[in-house]
């Protein structure tokens, strides 16, 4: 696998509206990327990666991956299975944010 590092979007102005209005005291993992911005860059794993080779997924993102499931106390399983299906108060308020 190969990396060729690319900028990171900045989240979408829906996207950070949404998420606030379904948790207007917001969440440990929004104050943490509020606070601290973007924790990795692709550029800090650039040395990891051969220079040819399929392109991998972004590091940075699994990093943070591992981070966020370590803060929630997850497992890599019980992370997936919460990504599946969120618990069903936070489905419901979703629903009504965006109705």
């Amino acid at each position: 696998m190969s990396m060729y590092p690319q900028p990171i979007a900045p989240i979408p102005a829906e996207t950070q509206r949404l998420a606030w209005k379904v948790n207007p005291k917001g969440t440990l993992i929004m104050r943490v990327r509020d606070r601290l911005g973007r924790l990795y860059q692709d550029e800090d794993f650039v040395g990891l990666y051969p220079a040819t080779g399929q392109p991998a997924c972004e590091p940075w993102r699994l990093a943070l991956i591992i981070v966020f499931e370590y803060l929630e106390g997850l497992t890599d399983r019980q992370a997936a299975e919460a990504v599946r299906n969120p618990p069903p108060e936070e489905q419901e308020a979703t629903e009504d944010a965006e109705g």
